[in-house]
């Protein structure tokens, strides 16, 4: 075992091995295509510190999209005191981003190839699957909002864009969003490490145009004070933060050296996604508070020309240009997962290919989206839905992470064939078995009655319209896989160190 890692059997040369056949030699530089996709970290490439790991979260999330959030959860018909408690309360949970984030200095890797340790080569495919979904669904609400700023843009200098000017605003989108994430890990890191300091000021000064105009006396003549209602906006504030960025965290985290403090690790990734996403949705329940435009278009394509009303009229040109970059460098960290977890699920092509691919597939999808029209309604419903499986996953993936104390062998994680995960052709049936029915759990206490395709679950009709899916599934996809593993893996850890 070196520096935390496993590298063999104990077979002789068993750590020459492992740096012969599954690292990719190369220097850790911006602005240089990176040619490693899942391929396990070289200690001499591993040049992130805690500080820019914490800097590259609140790059990706000092974002428009968070602000968003924040006028949705008011807009469900929350009143504004409900709405901060969930925003308080559902921001905890980057904790969970933290802890995820542990497994990739120990292991080298990104996250779908750490979870093959829990499901097994094979059984990995289903959740990378899911993941993979998950991360083209969330480029595709950036460069929607990211086309919806355009059109509002050309729409308050009174030019209609018709089909053919969104069509080639949505080609611009995807070919400048396709750049960082097909350079790779250290141009993004550095580049959003320096946009979150312009987006720390740009957020001062919004704050400063909205707070003003919001008047105690006003938050309580919005929303129905129903508790109901209060968990689905709890629902988006997880899965659009902590829960939603889980199966991201070891794509960044594997550029940490390997003996970097599990402290500095989780507080880094916990607090770079907390804080500006706390500000925001505040900021944003704020804005829609104030903004009677914003009111009457949250569930529009208005609403990305609505928001700047809520600050001040002089603010339209410089919030909506510098939205722009906000919402390329959010989805620069969605994309640049999608392709590494393309490779995950065994798609035998090179990194940047898998960006092209999902550059490719991402347009397509924005398209349809763009010129269907109902992207609010259906983006409440895509962060709704999507805790199904992460939680569930989730649960699976850190009691297996805990259980093996973030030992992992990279050789049989690597392994086409056989190795220490390879179990039953491939499957961990325990883990499936444990995601199956996390996955139902949540089901079972979902609340998307008003989503499509539309569903209210026994227990959420049961406790009038509850919607506790995400913890749900996430406690009991981990007390299974914990009753039917705490004796397998420990077990299989001893295995792979003897």
């Amino acid at each position: 075992m070196a520096n935390g890692v496993d590298t063999g059997h104990g077979a002789p040369g068993g750590g020459a091995m492992l740096r012969a056949d599954a690292e990719v030699a190369e220097g850790y530089t911006a602005f240089k295509l990176e040619q490693r996709g899942i391929e396990h970290v070289a200690d001499a490439d591993r040049k992130l510190r805690p500080a820019g790991l914490f800097w590259m979260w609140a790059g990706g999330i000092w974002n428009v999209e968070f602000l968003v959030y924040g006028a949705l959860i008011v807009a469900f018909g929350l009143t504004f005191w409900q709405a901060v408690f969930a925003i308080l309360l559902g921001n905890v949970f980057y904790a969970f981003l933290g802890a995820a984030s542990l497994s990739g200095p120990r292991s080298g890797t990104t996250t779908f190839m750490v979870s093959r340790a829990a499901f097994g080569r094979n059984g990995n495919r289903a959740p990378s699957l899911f993941n993979w979904i998950t991360q083209v669904g969330f480029e595709v609400e950036g460069l929607v909002i990211a086309v919806l700023v355009v059109v509002a843009m050309f729409s308050h200098e009174g030019i209609h864009l018709n089909d053919t000017g969104k069509t080639i605003a949505i080609i611009l989108a995807v070919l400048i969003q396709f750049v960082v994430p097909f350079l790779g890990h250290a141009t993004i890191t550095k580049v959003l490490h320096y946009l979150s300091y312009v987006f720390v000021v740009v957020f001062a000064i919004m704050a400063c145009l909205v707070l003003p105009h919001v008047h105690l006396s006003n938050l309580h003549t919005h929303g129905t004070d129903s508790w109901w209602l209060w968990t689905t906006g709890l629902v988006l504030v997880v899965s659009a933060g902590g829960l939603g960025w889980t199966e991201n965290a070891a794509d960044y985290s594997r550029y940490l050296p390997a003996d970097t403090s599990p402290a500095k690790t989780f507080w880094a990734a916990t607090l770079g996604g907390a804080i500006p996403s706390i500000l925001l949705e505040l900021l944003g329940a704020c804005a829609y508070l104030v903004s009677t435009s914003l009111q009457s278009n949250i569930y529009g394509p208005g609403a990305a020309a609505a928001l700047p009303t809520a600050f001040a009229s002089w603010f339209f040109w410089p919030f909506l240009i510098l939205a722009l970059p906000q919402l390329f460098a959010i989805n620069t960290l969605d994309m640049y997962s999608s392709g590494v977890t393309l490779q995950a699920l065994g798609l035998p092509v090179k990194r940047w290919v898998c960006i092209i691919i999902d550059t490719i597939i991402s347009g397509g999808v924005t398209a349809l989206v763009i010129f269907k029209g109902n992207f609010y309604t259906d983006l409440a419903g895509f962060l709704d839905y999507i805790v199904v499986w992460l939680g569930a996953w989730f649960g699976v993936y850190i009691v297996d992470y805990w259980l093996r104390r973030g030992r992992y062998e990279f050789k049989s994680l690597a392994a086409k064939h056989g190795g220490l995960y390879w179990r039953d052709g491939g499957f961990n049936w325990k883990a499936l078995f444990s995601l199956a029915a996390g996955m139902f759990a949540a089901m079972m206490w979902i609340d998307a009655a008003f989503y499509t395709p539309s569903y209210s679950s026994p227990l959420s009709n049961w406790s009038h319209g509850a919607d506790f899916s995400w913890a749900f599934g996430f406690l009991v996809s981990a007390i299974i896989y914990y009753v039917l593993s705490f004796r397998s893996v420990p077990r299989e850890v001893r295995a792979g160190r003897s």
